[in-house]
């Protein structure tokens, strides 16, 4: 059963460790939970899932899109939809 974790870290190693992690096909949590098994003995004895790698054409989009800290994705979506289908019943 998975959980959610809320961390706070400096916002350097953050930075750091997910590109670390890009670099490496794998997500924050995954390293994470290895780190924690690893510290508790708990190692797992098969290879880290690994990400696909996303076309190059994706790869290159990928960080071009600046938005807002504040920006709020539900309120923008359910904006859009509410233009979209306004007056549809």
């Amino acid at each position: 059963m998975k959980a959610k974790l809320t961390l706070l870290l400096d916002k350097g190693t953050i930075e750091e460790a997910k590109e670390y992690a890009a670099e490496n096909d794998t997500s924050l949590s995954r390293m994470f939970e290895q780190f924690i098994q690893a510290t508790l003995g708990k190692v797992s004895r098969k290879k880290p899932v690994r990400r696909k790698k996303s076309h190059p054409d994706v790869q290159r989009l990928i960080g071009i899109i600046k938005l807002p800290k504040d920006f709020d994705y539900k309120k923008a979506r359910e904006e859009y939809l509410t233009e979209k289908y306004n007056g549809l019943k």
